[in-house]
């Protein structure tokens, strides 16, 4: 029989073309069988896949597929995550309109995915920016709004004074604006925004479920955003003036210890404390410089504090002694209250600050083993009350609830809980985003669209080029309207939403659309939710997460879904590096998919990115990685086209009754619970990939006249398992053997227990570690009897000549070592 070559191109084309028009990973439901929601995160459409993507989507769809195989009804699906700011930059930059190039991007992207022979139902692909979805982010909007869940306020923007118009943050690059470089500053506008906050304490006690599913560092990072503190409010007052400012602290305890109160730049106090101040021109420069930092580089640690004097002071409650009031960098205005107690002898970031602009250190804390004359960092740990009056001498624990009740009794203070998770502002003053479908009105205010008249569409001509406002904003004819509630003129909302909004439910959406009434069908979700296995970046950690996580919540409230958690199970993949850093255009190092699915084949991507580390890790690439995986693809090819008389035969059954069928058929059922094992529970694809390899060896070094049917049986279980890794090769090598069975659709095969223990086991007999001989002993032999035998083999004796045996170690099933002097 003439050998038949491996050609990738020409295989992995005829079984896309065959899956396609036999749609074959539609999904399917059966009532017998249970549910399988498997998805990975939809990307953007930047218009090219690079090697992550690759890597998160092959990891997906061997998960997929083995559930597929495994007896499952599958969902596994894709979209695009396609509003946002590139689209609209990319439109400004060249001329194109968002809606051209995000489409003409998709079409793209899409055919790449096919080539890699993703298993998705492409009958439930959905866009983001297609009417037909941002209807419902619009319905779901005013569902929040209606929930009192999406308000309105001022808040402080970037805003770039040469450009005249808000940027978000992304567009702000070391302080300057992305597109003329001029210093950003921060301005106050009328912002929506969703109240997260609401919902802080079930998004914190509600990580508990998610212990066992979730990477524990990611479930760390949330509880870290969240950040929830218990502690006490204090109220000072102000020398001077009728004003008091409040002060949340989690250290009550050290309250006798404050020497000075520092405010957030933008805490609503502070204009008023510094009109009239002899200094309050540099005050108000400080402020104005330290509103252009970011969040993160405030609250760093590395980061230096500064601060500057208001000219006001409070008033100690407790002592009357007055207390300076300054402003610095390392308060923000929207955790506690904005406005914090300097304790300086036991809080470091207060300690350094202190240190730096001379202020009194007033130690109140004594721990056991005292404290030292010249303090030079702060004393943050357990210990007795000093200089605090009626309270010293009780332990810092006893002290925190008794001082809380003294203030309590005074009517200063209270008990209270704080969270570093703050309200989400969800307002964009940009065009490609969905619209918020709400009307000003002068006369009824802020009134709801008609949820009949949704979507609220974006307009297809609009200005890019505009200053000073939204580009909706220069389209009259959407703009103007007619108010619904009193039928006189009115303005729509020109702010779009946050594209986070678009991803925090589009795992609803591909469950089902419903009969057009709700967002999703109500139905499907509760049957097929939460998702049993998400893939994604751990850059989604925080964020994209914790949102879903929100949405999930408030539609469970409003009784459209049964469950509180979208994602059941969470796998956050590591990136792929080249030389260490992270491929990027910009640094010249990428690697492309095409270039490698040209060359070698998409299966030939697909395992090598599978078995090149595991999929928590980041991935080093590597060419040979893959030419070696192209070897291992065309080793099994040859190992197929070279037993077809063998395994086109039907009546072939496995005598495994010899010796080498015997380690044959256990090599095939030992990797039959490997790799059930490593993908189905462990998700270890790279060991998986790795056992499969192993089953491969032993075929080739299985004996021509050893039992043919127990080789056959091996060699269709080896394809059989490398299936949902190199799908197409494996189709063709299943229809070259003669099935007519698809395989995609074949049952996983199981494994027999009684194969996997041999009536014979050899041993590796060593020498002070080095391999010296192979015993074979019966597998019920007693340690004595193969440490007997292992000693008196000739070659072994041979070897022990003049030297004397200090120890012997046997490794039931594995080895004997002879430690030897």
């Amino acid at each position: 029989m003439t050998e038949r070559r491996y050609v990738p191109s020409e295989v992995e084309t005829k079984w896309q073309q065959n899956w396609e028009a036999s749609n074959a990973h539609d999904t399917t439901t059966d009532s017998s069988k249970p549910y399988y929601y498997c998805m990975e995160q939809f990307p953007y459409p930047s218009g090219r896949l690079h090697m992550g993507h690759v890597r998160v989507y092959s990891i997906g769809d061997v998960v997929a597929r083995f559930k597929k195989m495994s007896g499952y009804n599958v969902l596994h699906l894709m979209g695009w995550d396609a509003f946002g700011m590139p689209a609209e930059n990319f439109a400004i930059q060249h001329g194109v309109h968002p809606n051209v190039s995000t489409f003409d991007n998709i079409a793209f992207m899409r055919n790449q995915q096919k080539q890699l022979g993703l298993s998705y139902d492409w009958s439930r692909e959905l866009a983001t920016c297609s009417p037909d979805y941002y209807k419902w982010t619009q319905w779901i909007f005013q569902l929040f709004y209606e929930r009192g869940l999406a308000y309105k306020k001022k808040a402080a923007v970037n805003w770039c004074p040469e450009c005249s118009t808000v940027l978000a943050n992304e567009q702000v690059i070391d302080g300057a604006c992305w597109r003329c470089d001029s210093e950003v500053v921060k301005k106050d506008l009328e912002q929506w925004f969703f109240k997260i906050t609401e919902y802080a304490d079930r998004l914190l006690t509600d990580l508990d479920q998610l212990q066992g599913g979730w990477p524990e560092n990611v479930i760390t990072m949330q509880r870290n955003w969240i950040g929830k503190s218990t502690g006490a409010e204090i109220t000072f007052s102000i020398a001077g003036q009728a004003e008091q400012l409040t002060v949340f602290t989690t250290r009550p305890d050290t309250v006798y210890g404050v020497s000075y109160i520092v405010l957030a730049p933008e805490n609503a106090l502070v204009q008023q404390l510094i009109a009239g101040y002899e200094h309050q021109a540099d005050v108000q420069a400080f402020i104005d410089k330290v509103r252009k930092a970011s969040e993160i580089e405030r609250t760093s640690t590395d980061a230096e504090k500064v601060g500057i004097f208001t000219g006001a002071y409070a008033v100690h409650p407790l002592t009357g002694e007055k207390l300076p009031i300054w402003i610095a960098n390392y308060v923000l205005p929207d955790y506690g209250t904005g406005c914090v107690m300097g304790v300086p002898a036991h809080d470091q970031r207060d300690f350094e600050f202190a240190t730096k602009y001379e202020l009194p250190i007033i130690p109140v804390i004594e721990p056991e083993e005292g404290l030292e004359s010249n303090q030079t960092s702060a004393v943050t740990g357990e210990g007795k009350l000093i200089n605090s009056a009626e309270f010293n001498g009780l332990s810092n624990a006893e002290a925190l609830t008794q001082i809380v009740e003294a203030l309590e009794q005074k009517g200063i203070g209270k008990t209270t809980t704080s969270f570093r998770l703050r309200d989400w502002l969800i307002s964009r003053q940009r065009y490609w985003g969905a619209p918020i479908p709400m009307i000003n009105c002068p006369s009824c205010g802020t009134v709801p669209v008609p949820k009949e008249q949704l979507p609220v569409l974006l307009p297809e001509h609009v200005d890019f080029g505009v200053k000073g406002k939204s580009p909706l904003e220069t389209n009259d004819e959407f703009v103007q309207t007619t108010c619904p509630s009193c039928g006189g003129a009115a303005r729509r909302e020109t702010d779009t939403m946050d594209t986070f909004i678009d991803s925090s439910w589009y795992y609803l959406r591909y469950t089902g659309e419903g009969d057009g009434t709700l967002p999703f069908d109500t139905e499907a979700a509760n049957n097929w939710m939460p998702v049993d296995k998400y893939v994604g970046g751990i850059e989604h950690a925080i964020l994209h997460l914790l949102y879903s996580r929100f949405f999930t919540k408030v539609l469970h409230d409003a009784g459209l879904v049964n469950f509180v958690e979208p994602f059941e199970s969470l796998l956050t993949q590591g990136m792929v590096v080249l030389n260490g850093a992270k491929m990027s255009k910009s640094k010249g190092n990428v690697v492309s998919p095409e270039d490698i699915v040209s060359k070698y084949g998409a299966d030939t991507a697909r395992v090598f990115i599978l078995f090149a580390a595991p999929p928590d890790r980041d991935l080093e690439w590597s060419d040979q990685g893959v030419e070696g995986a192209n070897r291992f693809l065309n080793r099994v090819w040859r190992m197929v086209d070279n037993h077809i008389p063998i395994l086109r035969k039907k009546n072939l059954t496995a005598d495994a009754s010899g010796e080498a069928a015997k380690k044959l058929r256990m090599a095939t059922h030992a990797t039959i619970k490997k790799v059930t094992e490593d993908i189905g529970t462990r998700y270890n694809f790279n060991t998986a990939i790795s056992a499969i390899m192993e089953l491969v060896n032993a075929i080739y070094t299985y004996p021509d006249a050893a039992d043919a049917g127990t080789k056959a049986e091996a060699i269709r279980t080896a394809v059989i398992l490398l299936h949902p890794a190199a799908p197409h090769v494996t189709s063709e090598l299943w229809e070259m053997m003669g099935e007519t069975s698809k395989l995609y659709a074949l049952e996983w095969p199981s494994y027999d227990e009684s194969a996997l223990v041999l009536d014979e086991i050899e041993y590796v007999v060593q020498i002070n570690g080095k391999v010296r001989e192979r015993l074979v002993f019966p597998k019920d032999a007693t340690k004595e009897e193969i440490e007997t035998q292992a000693v008196a083999s000739d070659k072994v004796q041979a070897l022990l000549e003049g030297k004397s045996i200090k120890k012997v170690i046997v490794v039931p099933g594995k080895l004997v070592n002879l430690v030897v002097g």
